[in-house]
């Protein structure tokens, strides 16, 4: 991804463009293209101290000036009331994601690059400048780190509670603002000049438009100065963790290494497959000695639910096999009463169960992993009495009212929970509700049984498996009777509610063709598509509501309760687009018309990558046209699903497979 000179130098595009790194352990760095931190979650030194979760912001942002001739030239920007200073921005003639973030800057006819790069594995981010040019050249570089210390949810002022102190040694200078946080080592090839100083009021912008505190101080414990030469680099490494000692340029190397392994692994012939491939090795996370999934950048942690829609397209078609089984072991040792956890809390250890669909997605992720890998063995001894659990809790009854009836279908919820994903809710109100028995949980229970009843056979289980079989055959005859809405021509999404049978046109009823095939006849699957295409059907994902009802909300903005009111009520979702893709190819055939067809479909996400969050896919768009992105810049799901479709269900062909990152 490449911005250029006449983007890179338009504050308000710049400020617009974001980019961001991860390290694999819950942390990572992001920003703005312009610079000027527009969030309170942007940082260069975001760790979390107990991967993935509790998050701290350490290091917030760099201020930096070339001295050339007696000039100081700005290359960071900063946005203050009413005033923007320095003014980087405007001399920068190119940005670039590969393999990194890479700023280029024309600084009086002298050319400058600045590298930003997030360490796999290590609670680490490395800033390289460098002049470019054949022309011998020299420069001083001043820069001035600026910290905080605090949650990531939250803003920092200034107090006298904060140690200004500074431990300095040959080439490295340590900072311990805050006891209970811990210290900022920075690693240098320069020279450091010890000078405290608060910058108040910094501003950011987004938090502003969300209704949220915007303004924040950053600590400044002193500065850097670099003295550059042609073709030398120069570098600051800052960490959390105790070290006494860092090869930067062995570590820089080893991960230009590894982030090309992964594209080398990729599809070639496709180039949004190709991305979307690079993108998904951002999620992928540490929690404790297992692999799990990151939902979102910059606020979510894992979910259950999240995770496990998500696994496929992450794991399974990358050939990261192992690392999806980690994520499945994982989850298996927090099933409680039949249901696997639905979030992870960011701070604390005990884990939230209030979903109804997780521990179902769930399954259908076991079966596509043992489909991938053939490992019967590790499925028997950990997963199979994971799976059984939940089936068996599901059927007998658990949490928040989820029981299988007597029609065989799945009904759930309680007043003031929100149990699908279609999960918004601010302080009692519940958006969404949708009690009683959804349409895509009752997919997922059929499909649910499908695994069960083929594992208990695998297994040597024929009780277990006649069983499954059984409640399936149930399920499947009752949905096939009571979901269909004849004078609409779709699918309930909600039957046996507080107040009847929903009728509102919505998404979910597409699980009912993606996932199962016996629960909708080829005629009735035509007309949902057909309505589905037509009234919920964007160029970046599918409306959560028809544009008909009168309770669509075409854009997400303003305050919480706002955003939160229009979140489900039509906001645009394109992780929808995988589950679409899947039943548009099974409906109409997999010949090469339709194959264009359904490509065609993911043309808005390619698109999308050049904009928001450079080379990922942001969580939610407005539901209107141009359809600005809005949510988290960059989501696991929002990634996984269009990559699974593009190589599932389009064939797309991928050049490695089984790879370690």
């Amino acid at each position: 991804m490449k911005v250029n000179t006449q983007d890179c130098r338009s504050l308000d595009r710049a400020l617009n463009l974001e980019w961001l790194e991860t390290n694999g352990r819950g942390g990572f760095s992001s920003g703005t293209v312009a610079g000027a931190n527009t969030r309170r979650y942007h940082a260069l030194l975001l760790t979390a101290r107990k991967p993935p979760s509790e998050r701290v912001v350490l290091v917030n942002h760099l201020e930096e000036w070339l001295d050339i001739d007696g000039e100081a030239i700005p290359l960071s920007t900063n946005l203050y009331p009413g005033a923007v200073h320095p003014t980087g921005y405007e001399h920068c003639i190119e940005f670039s994601t590969d393999p990194w973030p890479t700023w280029t800057f024309d600084c009086n006819g002298i050319t400058i690059q600045r590298e930003i790069l997030s360490i796999h594995g290590r609670d680490m981010v490395t800033v390289r400048w460098r002049l470019v040019g054949k022309k011998p050249t020299k420069a001083a570089l001043r820069v001035r780190p600026k910290l905080t210390g605090r949650d990531y949810h939250g803003t920092h002022h200034e107090n006298g509670h904060l140690s200004t102190e500074a431990h300095a040694g040959s080439g490295m200078v340590m900072w311990h603002g805050y006891a209970d946080l811990p210290p900022v080592r920075a690693f240098h090839s320069g020279a450091y000049r010890h000078e405290p100083a608060w910058y108040r009021h910094i501003q950011f912008s987004v938090e502003r438009q969300r209704g949220l505190d915007a303004e924040e101080d950053w600590w400044s414990p002193g500065e850097f100065t670099f003295e550059l030469e042609s073709g030398s680099t120069r570098t600051l490494a800052l960490t959390s963790e105790t070290i006494d000692q860092l090869d930067v340029a062995a570590l820089a190397k080893r991960e230009k290494s590894r982030r090309y392994t992964i594209r080398q692994a990729g599809p070639t012939d496709d180039s949004l497959a190709g991305q979307l491939w690079c993108a998904a090795d951002m999620y992928l996370s540490v929690r404790g000695v297992q692999h799990t999934v990151i939902a979102g950048y910059p606020w979510f942690t894992d979910w259950g639910r999240d995770t496990f829609i998500s696994l496929p397209g992450l794991c399974l078609v990358t050939g990261q096999l192992d690392v999806a089984w980690q994520v499945i072991a994982s989850f298996s040792a927090y099933v409680s009463a039949g249901m696997v956890p639905n979030r992870f809390p960011d701070v604390g250890e005990q884990p939230e169960y209030n979903t109804i669909d997780a521990s179902l997605w769930f399954i259908h992720a076991i079966d596509r992993y043992l489909t991938a890998s053939r490992d019967e063995v590790r499925v028997q001894e950990t997963a199979w009495p994971a799976v059984k659990q939940i089936l068996d809790g599901y059927r007998r009854g658990t949490r928040y009212g989820i029981k299988m009836g007597e029609d065989g279908l799945i009904a759930g919820g309680m007043p003031g929970t929100q149990l699908t994903w279609m999960d918004a809710k601010v302080g009692d109100w519940v958006v969404t509700p949708r009690h009683g028995k959804p349409v895509e949980i009752q997919a997922l229970w059929v499909r649910s049984l499908e695994v069960g009843e083929a594992l208990a056979r695998k297994f040597g289980e024929a009780d277990y498996a006649d069983r499954c079989q059984n409640d399936r055959s149930n399920a499947i005859a009752s949905f096939r009777k009571r979901f269909w809405y004849e004078d609409g021509g779709y699918l309930y999404d909600v039957i046996d509610g507080p107040e009847g049978n929903d009728a509102s046109v919505r998404p979910n009823q597409l699980y009912a063709i993606s996932l199962v095939d016996e629960l909708v006849p080829h005629d009735r699957a035509l007309k949902i598509l057909r309505l589905v295409q037509e009234q919920l059907l964007t160029p970046v994902g599918l409306r959560t509501l028809s544009p008909h009802d009168p309770r669509y909300r075409p854009r997400y903005e303003g305050g919480v309760l706002e955003r939160d009111g229009a979140y489900h009520q039509g906001t645009v979702w394109p992780f929808l687009l995988g589950p679409f893709v899947t039943a548009w190819i099974k409906v109409h055939g997999k010949n090469p018309s339709t194959l264009k067809q359904a490509r065609s479909f993911l043309d808005g996400i390619s698109a999308h990558l050049k904009e928001a969050c450079l080379g990922q896919v942001s969580e939610i768009f407005d539901g209107e046209a141009p359809h600005t992105a809005r949510g988290c810049y960059a989501q696991a799901w929002s990634v996984a699903e269009p990559l699974r479709a593009l190589i599932e269900d389009l064939g797309i062909q991928v050049s490695g497979q089984n790879i370690t990152v």
